[in-house]
């Protein structure tokens, strides 16, 4: 029985089978667009067939009306679910979980407690909570999430310290990063999408390669948005305005409106935003103050159409522009100064559409989406330390990069659920490429205007194609016990074509292919106890496809070093997800091990010219832990930590630099926590308090033997107090509090040889204000 009177009123087409009422309360959730939490508290009994047009609290009180559990809604179109008290009069206690929010990382809706995959999700709310903007911001709230910090726009993800080196570029990422249901990325920078109108946010870590393919050797970060909602006419706005010391004030404007087209069969949702961050940095040679000023808009249309009960058809569409005038390093010893000679630009700009159709025919369920993206970006470097390599006409020289992407992706799977066995069966494929133009520009003065005159040019093309079959079955052999078989059988083909223009050098060029073909496999026992804990054990694998080198005033020399191998990452673990109620205590753990082969890594030439190599093995041992614990029913905090050992061995003998004993960007230790706080206040209002702090650990900035520069060691924090009342709320927040330097990334220009830091945004302190309707 509801305890809350907002339920929708709206009625919704329902068509559930008689199943477990876990199951039921799944599909509930999928065909009703809610999220729900605390499915769990109804495993063990099989609840009654539900069939027609029902309001949701009738379908919730009608499925449940003999069930051991209840539901409850907590938050707009979120129902939580727990166990059934004895004593009607009290109210049942607020669970104590860790990711209990349902998820679709392994492309089935599933309660991530019960599946042997590290996963870690957050709700849209609990971002919005701790003024969490993008995933960098999220990660306290997401275990084993680091990023680099070279700026908006310009990181590179990684999971549980799996890092291939702390650059981006030929090589494809090792974290895969999806909007719903379509890859944003190949070998780009993510594209650091601002996380507005998301209902969670999903990191599924270790190799996923049997179920995403090559992109995802070290897991997957997966933005889950909110869907268009036939039934409800809603909306929000809401406003930032921000200070930092020292900086430029930074400001940020977002809503989304939630228009009904046809009840219960069509509706639209739109969402948008404008965000400006100031500028931190001075550049004392340039007599500039603030330089680093970033810009942020972009926006998301969806339309859903649900022409029958059990089919849905979903088409999105979504952009987003960032520039930052200028990069966000500084030189050792100069606090927030630096002394450049030319701005350093960055822009990256992502399009993409996409259309999804769900439905379900005869016990099966069936999946097809269809995206194409459009990714484009951009950097300039003060260049000038390398201008006598590429001619001796010049004041100052600026190098110029720059990648306009296409993919086309297609992926379709059908899965099946039944009693003691569940099957997933998919094809996929994608077409993507690449433009690729970079430029060493000489620059002069001529009348008091600058001249740029390009000395040097790499005019690159790529064209990428891959098909795969995957699939993957489970089985229930005993009471607890299920083993699960699953496989990618995959072909990959790469075309490259360069033609290289040097004022200096002479002009050459190049068109190469390659293919690779291989299978990625995936293993695992678990066993669930009667109490709902589990235990588990994996084996997976992930694959990265090979390529071509180019560029550079003379060839890559040796010629060995001309290409680069497909690698490959063989990744065992033993985890625990355990739940002590008595204790208000949950726990996931994890255990894992890699071995990493001919690990493919972004590095530089002694010119700054970007090239990759093979540079060796390594082996990961790893232990990871979250732990969730309720002190009072208004008190939570949640912690997690990891802790890895990393060593390299075989070193490529044409890596000339010697290779250091551990992964660069690795740190040996991270983790955070999140401590939230809630409680009435006088006149309905209602205050939320929230605390997050994330340490990472030290770690080396390249692979180089020789390189002594660390990075790390630092810990980010930010406050935050909400009180809200109905509809309404104030939102005030502090960001490092402290107000510590911290040297995220050692690294900001790789023409420039003196020792670089990024330094901490310095104490900000904001206020947010936000109306729904």
């Amino acid at each position: 029985m509801a305890d809350s009177s907002q339920a929708a009123t709206a009625p919704v087409r329902f068509r559930i089978e008689p199943k477990p009422y876990s199951e039921a309360l799944i599909d509930l959730a999928q065909q009703a667009n809610i999220t729900l939490v605390g499915a769990r508290a109804c495993d063990g009994e099989v609840g009654p067939a539900l069939v027609g047009s029902f309001t949701l609290e009738q379908a919730l009180d009608r499925l449940l009306a003999d069930a051991p559990c209840a539901w409850r809604l907590v938050a707009a179109r979120t129902v939580e679910v727990t166990p059934r008290r004895a004593e009607p009069a009290q109210a049942a206690p607020r669970p104590t979980t860790l990711s209990e929010l349902l998820v679709t990382a392994t492309k089935r809706v599933r309660n991530p407690r019960q599946l042997a995959v590290a996963i870690s999700a957050a709700s849209g709310r609990d971002l919005e909570r701790a003024g969490a903007t993008d995933i960098a911001d999220a990660s306290p709230q997401l275990a084993g999430v680091l990023a680099t910090n070279l700026g908006p726009g310009r990181n590179k993800l990684l999971l549980r310290g799996l890092a291939d080196g702390a650059y981006t570029g030929r090589t494809r990422s090792t974290v895969a990063t999806y909007l719903d249901d379509i890859p944003l990325n190949y070998n780009a920078p993510d594209p650091d999408l601002r996380l507005v109108d998301v209902e969670r946010v999903e990191v599924a870590r270790g190799p996923q390669g049997a179920l995403y393919g090559a992109g995802s050797l070290s897991g997957v970060y997966r933005i889950v948005t909110r869907k268009p909602d036939p039934n409800a006419f809603e909306g929000e706005v809401r406003g930032t305005r921000a200070t930092t010391e020292g900086g430029e004030p930074s400001f940020a404007a977002q809503a989304y409106l939630n228009l009904p087209v046809w009840r219960d069969v069509a509706a639209l949702r739109l969402s948008g935003y404008h965000e400006i961050q100031g500028g931190q940095l001075d550049d004392i040679s340039l007599g500039r103050n603030n330089v680093d000023r970033t810009e942020r808009q972009g926006g998301r249309a969806a339309l859903v159409v649900q022409p029958f009960a059990d089919w849905t058809l979903t088409l999105t569409g979504a952009g987003q522009h960032l520039r930052s005038e200028d990069t966000h390093y500084t030189t050792l010893g100069k606090g927030l100064n630096r002394s450049n000679r030319i701005p350093e630009p960055h822009v990256n700009d992502i399009l993409l559409g996409t259309g999804t159709l769900k439905g379900s025919l005869g016990g099966l369920q069936f999946t097809s989406s269809t995206g194409f993206v459009r990714h484009a970006y951009g950097s300039f470097y003060d260049a000038t330390s390398v201008q006598e390599t590429y001619t001796s006409f010049a004041t100052t020289a600026a190098y110029s990069e720059r990648s306009r992407t296409r993919m086309l992706v297609h992926d379709m799977f059908v899965s099946y659920d039944g009693e003691r066995l569940e099957w997933l069966v998919g094809l996929y494929g994608s077409a993507t490429s690449a433009h690729s133009p970079s430029e060493l520009l000489a620059q002069n003065s001529l009348a008091g205007q600058r001249i740029d005159v390009p000395v040097y040019s790499d005019d690159r093309r790529d064209r990428m194609r891959e098909f795969a079959a995957y699939g993957e079955a489970a089985f229930r052999l005993a009471p607890g016990w299920t083993v699960a078989l699953g496989g990618r059988v995959f072909t990959h083909s790469t075309r490259t074509a360069s033609n290289v223009i040097s004022e200096r050098w002479g002009p050459r060029s190049f068109e190469l292919s390659r293919d690779f073909t291989s299978f990625s496999p995936k293993l695992s026992v678990q066993y669930e106890t009667p109490e709902g804990d589990l235990f588990y054990g994996v084996f997976s694998e992930g694959h990265r496809p090979g390529g071509f080198n180019s560029g550079g005033a003379r060839p890559v020399e040796p010629e060995q070093l001309a290409t680069y191998t497909p690698d490959r990452l063989r990744h065992a673990e033993l985890g625990a997800k355990l739940q002590f109620p008595e204790l208000r205590l949950a726990i996931n753990s994890a255990l894992f091990y890699d071995a990493w082969r001919n690990i493919q890594t972004d590095q530089f030439r002694r010119s700054g010219i970007p090239f990759a190599i093979n540079a060796g093995d390594a082996q990961i041992l790893g232990l990871e832990t979250e732990l969730a614990f309720r002190w009072t029913e208004n008190l939570s905090t949640q912690l997690n930590g990891r802790i890895t050992q990393t060593r390299t061995s075989d070193a490529n003998p044409f890596f000339e630099r010697g290779l250091a004993d551990a992964l660069p960007g690795a740190p040996a230790i991270s983790g955070a926590a999140v401590v939230a706080y809630e409680r009435p206040l006088a006149g309905d209002w209602l205050l939320r308090l929230t605390g997050e702090a994330a340490y990472l650990g030290r770690s080396r900035l390249s692979w180089e033997r020789s390189d002594a520069q660390r990075m790390g060691g630092y810990v980010r924090s930010r406050l935050v107090a909400e009180v809200s009342r109905g509809r309404f709320g104030l939102q005030a927040f502090v960001s490092n509090p402290t107000n510590a330097f911290g040297d995220t990334f050692a690294f900001g220009n790789p023409f420039r040889k003196e020792p670089q830091v990024t330094p901490q945004r310095p104490r900000t302190v904001g206020l947010t204000a936000f109306l729904a309707y």
